[in-house]
């Protein structure tokens, strides 16, 4: 059975209620289709080449962080 049938046989299993959830994300408005910008693009590079800043700790760690600069 190929993806697309298997897609198919799956999408009839499910409850009209729901089919709407499926359809956006069949549409794209699930997955928003969004290149990064010049800034973005820029960082992505910096951390590649060995520079900027990695942050691991938790949302409060990282603007307590912010609040001492």
């Amino acid at each position: 059975m190929s993806n697309r049938e298997l897609a198919k046989n799956l999408i009839d299993q499910i409850p009209e209620s729901r089919l709407f959830y499926v359809i956006s994300y069949l549409q794209g408005a699930a997955v928003p289709d969004e290149t990064p910008n010049a800034d973005t693009l820029e960082a992505f590079a910096e951390l590649e080449n060995g520079g900027g800043h990695k942050f691991s700790g938790t949302t409060e760690q990282l603007f307590a962080e912010l609040m001492e600069d």
